[in-house]
């Protein structure tokens, strides 16, 4: 990765549904090495198991915060985009590069886009919005447009009791999937739930039974739309509204496009829609018709923040941080957590007399950088990095032994419900994260392997937890067969008079008499008997 070379730079711009992303891995395993940033863990895992099945398991990387898999041999790299190493291989590319107006992590897919570069080929990958940015900072760069392979169709407000099979319904927070997918198990039996927060392997689980047909529904986070590819559809939104991190807003019709777009994929056709028909809830027209014709206001700025910042001090390296971007359309990016927490660190006189020489302030930037997986704010998280850098910075620069084992023991057990459960694996991510900073810990290995075992132990209860929650099997089961020939219900009565559907236990019939089963929740019984 290189910003001395410009060579060879192509950027694929259009809608979802193009193949740009299959066309990068393309490009990317014709040459001897190569190298892709992603905006997410999730989708950085499933591109790293195609490359896996191209090229073996021995020559190919997966980089993230959380996860290193880097044999000795490795010459394909997937990473998010943050944790792209600095590496000279052939070819090098950026998966949706328009992030570069996020306001949170903008600065880093804009500094990729400006620097980073494959020896031989540089591809970079995004919506047509980000076509004028392309021309203004990287002219030499041949622009190219793909057209989406199939039609998006508005579909008008559907009630959740009448969305067709193989809808994904998104939401945008944990509270809101929860609530529709208890709805989805009471009306039709279940859902899978994916959410950024998950971990590749929950996530995998969940998809799997959406893919196989176990459940007929997906409820999703707005993580759905940055690639992850499912066999959906209709998507239809819960709400058109998010908290982005600082307010309540609206979505951006690009950001409602790109979240559609995951509703029919490859040649087949696919719709769109949302729950209400009126209220802030419900679509605009005219947002209905830029979705369905690809039209999207074009990006006008893209944040910035040095890419090398100084570490000659604290005071330099924040400086640095905080310097205004060349004159055009680079804007200086907001303070991300990573500046505020180093801020908050440098108040601290025992910080600044550790950090009194070039190494020590890389050190507490690095460990500044340190994600909030748990998300509990500026102040709580800064006292946490605090400890960390603390323990950097005093003997031999390790996190100590004990510490870190009474924290993954804590965190070992599987005891609770989906929140709970899913809280400890977001704590254990910023292990997992500590763990693969080799020089941050006496044993990096082990621990990373003790981190890796925790994070799949909570990944399989969370999906059993999941599943049991928001999946009713016998209601499934019917669903599946209501307004099919009566004839072919796939009912068998035992010996006993149990009743079963597909293997599935629903009742016992007792003389003419059906009793649904003691164990069916409440909720269930009357959709067991009216089927």
């Amino acid at each position: 990765m290189s910003d001395e070379v410009s060579a060879g730079v192509t950027a694929v711009l259009g809608p979802t549904n193009t193949g740009k992303t299959h066309l990068a891995i393309e490009r990317m395993c014709a040459h001897s090495s190569g190298m892709i940033g992603f905006p997410l863990r999730l989708l950085a895992r499933e591109v790293y198991d195609r490359v896996v099945a191209i090229k073996g398991a021995n020559r190919v990387a997966l980089v993230t915060g959380e996860e290193k898999i880097v044999p000795p041999d490795a010459r394909w790299f997937l990473c998010t985009a943050e944790s792209m190493p600095d590496r000279d291989v052939a070819f090098v590319g950026i998966d949706e590069a328009q992030l570069g107006a996020d306001p949170e992590r903008g600065h880093v897919f804009t500094d990729r886009l400006l620097r980073a570069r494959g020896r031989e080929e540089t591809m970079i990958l995004g919506s047509e919005a980000l076509r004028p940015m392309i021309k203004k900072l990287v002219p030499s760069a041949e622009i190219v447009n793909r057209p989406r392979f199939s039609t998006l169709t508005y579909a008008g407000a559907k009630k959740i009791s009448r969305l067709p099979k193989r809808s994904a319904i998104v939401a945008f927070s944990a509270e809101e999937v929860y609530a529709v997918a208890e709805m989805l198990r009471r009306l039709r039996g279940g859902a899978a739930v994916v959410m950024g927060a998950l971990s590749p392997r929950t996530r995998n689980a969940q998809v799997a039974m959406f893919q196989a047909g176990e459940v007929d529904y997906l409820v999703a986070t707005d993580a759905i739309g940055m690639g992850l590819n499912m066999d959906v559809a209709h998507v239809a939104f819960a709400s058109l509204n998010k908290f982005d991190g600082k307010r309540q807003r609206r979505l951006t019709v690009a950001e409602m496009a790109q979240i559609a777009g995951r509703a029919g994929r490859h040649q087949r056709d696919g719709t769109f829609g949302a729950l209400s028909d009126d209220g802030p809830g419900a679509f605009l027209p005219e947002e209905v018709l830029a979705i369905e014709e690809h039209r999207f206001p074009r990006l006008e700025n893209l944040y910035w923040r040095q890419g090398e910042p100084d570490f000659s001090s604290i005071d330099a390296l924040v400086a640095s941080l905080e310097a205004r971007p060349p004159a055009g359309v680079l804007r200086a990016a907001p303070q991300a957590l990573d500046l505020g927490v180093l801020k908050r660190l440098a108040e601290e006189g025992w910080v600044r007399e550790r950090a009194r020489h070039p190494a020590m302030v890389a050190r507490l930037w690095a460990a500044c950088g340190l994600p909030d997986f748990r998300k509990v704010g500026l102040d709580p998280h800064a006292r946490f990095v605090s400890r960390v850098f603390g323990h950097l910075s005093e003997g031999r620069g390790h996190i100590p032994h004990q510490w870190f084992a009474d924290e993954i023991a804590r965190l070992d057990t599987v005891a609770g419900d989906v929140p709970v459960i899913a809280g400890r694996i977001a704590a254990t991510r910023i292990w997992a994260y500590i763990a693969q900073r080799a020089d941050w810990l006496a044993e990096p290995t082990l621990w990373a392997a003790r981190t890796a075992a925790l994070e799949e132990r909570l990944s399989d209860a969370l999906h059993a937890s999941l599943t049991q929650r928001f999946v009713d099997k016998r209601t499934t089961a019917l669903m599946r067969q209501i307004g099919a020939d009566a004839g072919a219900l796939p009912v068998v009565i035992g010996p006993e008079g149990e009743v079963m559907v597909e293997d599935h236990p629903i009742g016992r019939l007792d003389g003419f008499r059906f009793t649904v089963a003691a164990d069916a929740r409440a909720s269930d019984k009357r959709l067991l008997l009216a089927a």
